[in-house]
């Protein structure tokens, strides 16, 4: 106990210092940034602070020593502070953008299915107990997979699913059947990969969706659901045969009790249909939130084809959980919702608006086409060193939405210049950046499952590596083969 306080107060008295270091690294790029001259013709003075507000912002995203919201409204305002943009209008167009609103709208609906406890009904109509280790853990990634359908936060996924993990290990005992690091591997590391399968199934989508609308072409629920549900499911399906070889688990060995009967014991799994009783049935709430949810995917597929902005049935979803007569989204709801990200990806679309109106991002390409021999390289050798910059700034970041709003702009125009498929790229990099967690803190739900299951750090850095080398293989196949079959 006394190791464990001795190391808590050195963290505490270390994180000021690296907190420190961030403010300061951050003030000296953007005092070099806006007092030294351009250092090429190529660059604009109002494009060079630009670029001095871009990469000050990710120093203070990546120390932290503010808070998200403080750092993103800090960053639009040196925008205009600095003469990067003309009006402090044109520095917040980031805000305007549907995807901000979106994000917030799905951000409730999420919380809303985990406040009335459909998430956990879900996971327990879902899950069934099985004979086997193995076939435990592929029926624990079958319901995370179709929980990811109305819950797009992996986060809450993971944390739905780490209580009915635990109690299935201690249903199996404590041999080394390897099931709970498993377990937790499909919960960290393949978790994340169902909410790439819809448009709506969590940040990440939502960002690279905004981003091909904006710079490659429209894309409603249904193009997007054609042409990533196929691969996501691939690669969710070999992420969790991975998972199963990786940790060793048993496949031989079998209960002589049925595992749901611990589980329902603590009420945290599957309740076993004994003397023909029925389960007891959704609550009001539930009931309330799941059709509603029915509801709005409903309106994303009907508006894919008569032309209905896909915001709006998010939109009607939310305002009728809010109505007094239903009272699931309250004012408290609202309060708790995660503003950092929000902000953080409306600043970021703000900064990146800034570096393309002032010339900075065709100032960043010319500078790596010269560092890099781009145009010797063949198309695939291309995409691999676009795909390493990417995974590249997505080992910086603790959130993947967060560093493909970074990268994937600069990708595309890069991809451009070279005349490579934006479309196939912009999807592979989602694939790609979505699946690679080399550091704990770069995935929440790595993060968790960590800190509440047997999992190491080399236990996260390898099979991360293997994740990445998964999804590289799926887009490749995908670019090749299924994503010109269905055009």
């Amino acid at each position: 106990m006394a190791d464990r306080d001795g190391a808590r107060a050195e963290t505490e008295t270390m994180l000021p210092s690296r907190q420190s270091l961030g403010l300061l690294a951050a003030a000296t790029v953007l005092a070099v940034g806006t007092m030294v001259p351009p250092p090429a013709a190529a660059v604009t003075v109002a494009g060079q602070r630009a670029l001095a507000v871009f990469a000050s912002a990710l120093v203070l995203w990546l120390t932290r020593p503010v808070p998200y919201v403080v750092s993103s409204v800090l960053s639009v305002a040196l925008l205009f502070a600095l003469g990067a943009v003309e009006s402090f209008d044109a520095a917040a167009t980031g805000f305007t953008s549907t995807l901000v609103f979106f994000l917030l709208l799905l951000l409730l609906l999420g919380d809303a299915t985990t406040s009335v406890g459909l998430d956990r009904r879900l996971a327990r109509r879902l899950l069934t107990a099985e004979s086997t280790p193995r076939r435990a853990l592929r029926s624990v990634a079958g319901s995370v997979l179709a929980l990811a359908l109305v819950m797009p936060s992996a986060m809450a996924r993971a944390v739905t699913f780490i209580p009915i993990v635990k109690r299935l290990a201690a249903a199996f005992g404590s041999g080394d059947d390897g099931f709970e690091t498993g377990a937790f591997l499909v919960l960290g590391h393949v978790n994340p990969i169902a909410s790439m399968a819809l448009m709506t199934g969590g940040g990440m989508a939502l960002v690279t969706s905004e981003i091909i609308a904006t710079s490659v072409r429209p894309i409603t629920w249904v193009d997007w659901a054609v042409l990533m549900l196929p691969p996501t499911i691939a690669l969710y399906a070999a992420a969790t045969l991975c998972a199963s070889l990786f940790a060793a688990v048993d496949g031989e060995t079998t209960l002589g009790a049925p595992a749901g009967a611990q589980l329902e014991a603590d009420g945290e799994g599957p309740a076993p249909e004994a003397d023909g009783d029925e389960p007891p049935s959704l609550t009001r709430d539930q009931r309330l939130v799941g059709l509603v949810l029915l509801g709005a995917i409903a309106g994303w597929i009907a508006g894919s084809f008569v032309g209905i902005p896909t915001v709006l049935p998010a939109v009607a979803a939310v305002v009728a959980l809010s109505l007094p007569q239903v009272g699931v989204i309250t004012a408290d709801d609202i309060a708790g919702v995660n503003w950092g990200i929000i902000f953080l990806v409306g600043a970021m679309l703000s900064i990146l608006d800034a570096l393309e109106t002032t010339g900075a991002i065709v100032a960043i390409v010319d500078a790596l086409a010269r560092w890099i021999p781009f145009a010797a390289l063949a198309q695939w050798q291309l995409v691999a060193a676009l795909l390493g910059l990417a995974v590249g700034i997505r080992i910086l970041f603790s959130t993947g939405s967060a560093a493909i709003v970074v990268a994937l702009p600069i990708v595309l125009e890069l991809a451009s210049v070279f005349d490579v498929n934006r479309l196939y790229l912009a999807l592979t990099v989602l694939l790609v950046v979505g699946s690679t967690t080399i550091l704990p803190f770069n995935t929440t739900a790595v993060l968790v499952s960590m800190d509440r299951g047997p999992l190491s750090h080399r236990d996260v850095a390898s099979f991360g590596l293997v994740t990445m080398v998964l999804a590289v293989g799926v887009a490749a196949a995908s670019w090749l083969v299924y994503w010109p079959l269905v055009g």
